[in-house]
């Protein structure tokens, strides 16, 4: 998988956040840019679910409960 790059400027703009799918059951590194209101869903466990891809949707971030914020 590639790597994606960002200025520093855009790191201050992104968050990063993990959520879990309890029907897919499905753990997802999640990539929010605020200013667009979308997010980047990486699925952490491709090799036991090779068929789900990544997802890229309309989100509020205040909307949800998440397991964990980063950076």
């Amino acid at each position: 998988m590639k790597k994606l790059k960002f200025s520093r400027k855009t790191r201050k703009k992104l968050k990063k956040f993990m959520d879990f799918d309890k029907n897919k059951k499905i753990l997802y590194n999640n990539i929010y840019l605020d200013e667009y209101k979308v997010v980047i869903k990486l699925p952490m466990n491709l090799k036991e679910n090779p068929q789900e891809k990544i997802r890229i949707e309309k989100f509020d971030l205040a909307k949800y409960v998440y397991l964990f914020a980063y950076n």
